[in-house]
């Protein structure tokens, strides 16, 4: 027991310990001459005091849980004694005679006190700390000195770089010690300071350390010791992409001096020169291009160095090439050595192997352990209109982050092979089938070599390049295809999952051959990978299963029963981890063949897993994400075909929003009593109540006016987090469609809201607000035509919140083409429902509007925005006389218009024509296109 809790001196409040006078020791300053002069009194530990705390750190070490526990309880009481923290110190730097572990864990609990309580920390003990550590910084143990710099780091990142001024001068005079220990001990504190602290030790706030700080260290870059010039290199590197000025002002030193030590015989220091040159690339290329073929020659050489630290910081270098303009130029001659590297370091290593378990072959009834599973993230859903080029282009331009696919992503850590890959893959894209006269040697070899693991390698290659050289490698696909499925069912686990993901990357071209010599066979054994017995492969499987979903849309309508039969299937098969990735591809397969799912047969397949597995996961379960996006999806689909499920589905929603809406409000007002919660339950349940309504259409109603969803849906507009307001905006359009009766009571509420989330800061928020308001507005307009009013008298009073937004919108340079439209189309449904109050501004609009209108297919949405159009060119004509080749351009673009539609273009056409003269018209037709001008001439007679 710690006996010195109850302590002799009760006012004193800490341990036993013998002191000096206590008066003295606080005010910590003598009279000498006449300067102050602090002095920090001698402070020591009591015996007893400090044999406990010994007894405490090794019990610490104990793997007994219990004891863990009880050391921690002892560890925050002993927390309330100010000179707790002494007694740390004194272990880690002057108990000499105790083992390393034991004096370095006294420093990392000090550390972690200092993390959280060195506000608390009197000033005498903050003091005898920092002088502690700077006086033993040269410890003879490389782990205490670790230690020390660990400590150092963390009380300077409190705020102390400011409030300890003698730290950076005596850390820097230290280097000129003799001692090699002290010189080491002290470059490593600074190399934790300069990784923790870059952008303050190049501020004003410090008087720019740096400027006697980079020069100093570049100096240390010709030391005798590898160790003293890896942490030299190392503090430089801190500073390169920050662009620190006083690197700027020695750059071309450093450079010199990474030359020198290009050939350094340390691996440590051959890294550090790696990533500085890779860093530069990014930031100084102009002071690398003289020196461009060398620094090439030596990064080859890098890449293929035996220390994988080394190689793997080397191949970066291509990585990073690749982004820059002078690619082609500088790397066209080096492609002969740079490939065959390249595909060498794509080949798993023996360590990789052993870590992916490569030679377990079955391992499905294995459970999965929690940190298999990596945390989802789900992506709020944005409403995109259908682009000329069909689904696959929907809303390129507005997902703010882009997910692409990893060929093995269990193994998360970033290694050589996975850099590898990724460099061929940007290459390819760089230099497109340029590339494949120094791969396509190789790849014949590597394919159909006898050794597995080469094998394995050569169809990562081949699916690295398939979209940089996909044209280059058409001619070869008939051949290579068939082979890649028969690698489906190689022996090799690791062989049939990277086939999985290489066929995937060429389904694009598959889904554009005859259905039966290409799709036919590799779907039949996609699917049967899906059933595979090791997770590995099935998780590939599935997942390029999804991609070839999303590639043949309808195309996999006459398999659909044999498809579902396989995956619910796995439903029973699948462990945790894969049975997510199993609602992905449910969920995708919905989207890509839509209504055609909304079969008895295939509905009576599909539902009744999906929705066991729906009533087994509580509410607060994140399983729940996967499966109600997959749920969202399947709806759409479904449309009345999901009605008998839709009851609970809807309920269960509206209270995950309920409940998270109120865990915030709770902690919002008791941040300490109440976690925050997480708002992801909330955003994917409003994502499947939109594909409810937008599925189930005007059947939703009943369901919306049992529940208070309008009142939540009010919340959810206001709410901080910006993905839950682009989810209820796209609720908020898709109730508007589906039951306008009980949105349009709260219309004077949700429009200003809309109207202040016009904000192209937050793209998708300002996609979907845009969206909703279009919808309202034609629901607004429809509601007044029914009750005999046709001014749009009910949605006049809104069109000044949102007009001038939209008009902002439309002219900003660089706005996302799916904003664009959607702003467009809001822009013509307002102008529609109330022309008197839109079109005196049809001049300040018309041109972006004609320009993004005119590359999409023909749909409602165009036939309202277009019908809108043409009734403010009535009210202004005016508004469009100086823009109006591109108002003909725009009227072109339609295939087939409604009859009364063209007709509304044939007079504003023909108005025109008549109102300028047959001659005016002639020089104005001249500047058509010829195409356009064919065209106008045969719809519209002009």
């Amino acid at each position: 027991m710690l006996t010195m809790l109850t302590c002799k001196d009760e006012s004193a409040c800490s341990f036993q310990i013998c002191r000096t006078d206590k008066d003295e020791h606080e005010r910590g300053y003598s009279r000498e001459t006449s300067i102050y002069k602090p002095i920090l009194m001698e402070w020591q530990p009591d015996e007893q005091g400090l044999q406990q705390v010994l007894q405490l750190l090794k019990d610490s070490q104990s793997p007994n849980t219990a004891t863990q526990r009880a050391v921690q309880q002892k560890l925050e009481q002993l927390n309330q004694f100010p000179d707790f923290n002494n007694y740390l110190i004194f272990v880690l730097t002057r108990l000499k005679t105790e083992d390393e572990p034991t004096r370095s864990l006294s420093g990392l609990i000090l550390k972690n006190n200092v993390k959280a309580h060195y506000q608390n920390f009197p000033p005498a003990v903050a003091d005898f700390i920092k002088q502690e550590c700077l006086n033993n910084i040269g410890d003879p143990s490389a782990l205490i000195r670790a230690t020390i710099g660990i400590l150092i780091t963390t009380i300077s990142s409190k705020g102390e770089l400011q409030t300890w001024p003698e730290l950076l001068p005596q850390l820097c005079n230290l280097l000129n010690s003799e001692d090699y220990n002290t010189c080491e001990g002290s470059f490593g504190a600074l190399q934790k300071i300069c990784e923790d602290s870059s952008e303050l030790l190049d501020s004003d706030a410090l008087n720019r350390p740096l400027n006697i700080m980079i020069p100093k260290f570049l100096q240390f870059f010709k030391h005798c010791s590898p160790k003293i010039r890896s942490h030299a290199v190392a503090c430089v590197n801190q500073f390169i992409i920050g662009r620190a000025q006083a690197l700027m002002d020695n750059i071309d030193t450093f450079i010199e001096s990474l030359f020198a030590l290009a050939a350094d015989e340390d691996s440590e220091v051959r890294k550090n020169v790696c990533r500085a040159l890779v860093m530069l690339l990014e930031v100084r290329i102009d002071r690398l291009i003289p020196h461009m073929h060398s620094i090439i020659q030596y990064m080859l050489q890098c890449t293929q160095d035996p220390d994988e630290n080394v190689s793997l910081e080397a191949c970066e270098f291509w990585l990073t090439l690749a982004e820059q303009p002078i690619c082609k130029e500088v790397l066209s001659g080096h492609l002969g050595q740079l490939i065959p590297i390249l595909v060498n370091g794509m080949k798993y290593s023996e360590i990789d192997i052993i870590l992916l378990k490569g030679d377990v072959e079955e391992d499905e009834a294995v459970p999965d352990s929690e940190q298999d599973i990596k945390p989802r993230f789900h992506k709020s859903r944005t409403v995109t209109l259908q682009h000329e080029g069909g689904e696959g282009e929907e809303g390129e331009d507005i997902d703010e982050d882009d997910d692409d696919d990893d060929d093995d992503d269990t193994l998360s850590d970033w290694n050589l092979r996975k850099c590898s890959a990724a460099a061929l893959d940007v290459l390819a894209n760089v230099f497109r089938d340029d590339l494949l006269p120094h791969l396509l040697p190789l790849l014949k070899d590597l394919l159909f070599h006898p050794d597995w693991v080469i094998k394995e390698s050569g169809i990562l290659v081949l699916g690295a390049i398939a979209e940089g050289c996909m044209q280059g490698m058409v001619p070869y696909l008939p051949e290579l295809i068939p082979h890649l499925v028969q690698c489906l069912c190689d022996k090799k686990a690791l062989v049939r999952s990277i086939a999985c993901w290489t066929l995937s990357r060429y389904a694009h071209w598959v889904v554009g051959q005859p259905p039966d010599s290409h799709l036919k066979p590799l779907m039949t054994e996609l699917l049967k990978r899906i059933l595979d017995g090791n997770k590995r492969v099935q998780e590939a499987a599935c997942s390029a299963f999804a991609t070839l979903e999303e590639e043949a849309c309808t195309e996999l309508v006459p398999y659909l029963s044999f498809i579902l039969d396989t995956l619910v299937f796995a439903f029973g098969k699948y462990q945790h981890k894969n049975l997510l990735i199993l609602y992905d591809a449910i969920g995708t397969l919905a989207d890509s063949v839509g209504h055609h799912l909304n079969q008895p047969e295939y509905i009576q397949k599909l539902m009744p897993p999906l929705i066991a597995k729906w009533n087994e996961l509580k509410d607060e379960d994140k399983d729940l994400f996967p499966l109600l996006e997959c749920l969202s999806s399947v709806a759409t689909a479904l449309q009345s075909g999901f009605l008998p499920y839709c009851e609970p589905v809807y309920q269960r929603c509206v209270t995950l929003v309920q409940k998270t809406l109120a865990q915030a409000m709770m902690y919002n007002q008791n941040p300490d009593l109440y976690e925050a919660p997480d708002k992801d339950f909330m955003i994917v349940a409003l994502d499947l109540l939109s594909g409810l309504a937008e599925g189930l259409g005007g059947s939703v109603e009943q369901l919306v006016a049992r529940s208070n969803i309008m009142t939540l849906l009010f919340q959810c507009m206001q709410d901080p987090m910006p993905e839950v307001r682009q989810s209820s905006f796209a609720l908020l359009g898709d109730l508007t469609k589906a039951c306008f009766p009980h949105v349009k009571p709260c219309i004077a509420e949700f429009m200003p809201i809309l109207g202040l989330n016009l904000n192209p800061e937050f793209i998708s928020v300002c996609n979907n607000a845009t969206w909703a308001i279009g919808e309202i507005a034609m629901q607004m307009g429809r509601t007044d035509k029914e009750e005999g009013d046709c001014s749009g008298a009910d949605m006049q009073p809104y069109v000044g919140l949102v007009l001038n937004n939209l008009m902002e919108i439309i002219n900003r340079p660089n706005t996302p083409k799916t904003l664009l439209e959607n702003t467009a189309i809001t822009i013509g449904r307002l102008g529609y429902v109330c022309p008197q109050e839109v079109a005196p501004m049809l001049q300040q609009f018309i041109r972006p509007w004609c320009t993004s209108l005119r590359n999409i297919r023909d749909n409602e949405e165009k036939d309202s925005a277009f019908r809108g159009i043409c009734m403010m060119i009535g009210v202004n004509p005016g508004g469009v006389v100086q823009d109006f080749i591109f108002f003909c351009d725009a009227v072109a673009s339609w295939v087939s218009p409604k009859d009364d539609l063209r007709d509304m273009f044939y007079k504003i056409l023909h108005g025109f024509k008549d109102q300028v003269g047959e001659e005016n018209w002639q020089q104005f037709s001249e500047q058509f296109p010829p195409l356009l001008k064919e065209r106008l001439s045969a719809c519209y007679g002009v």
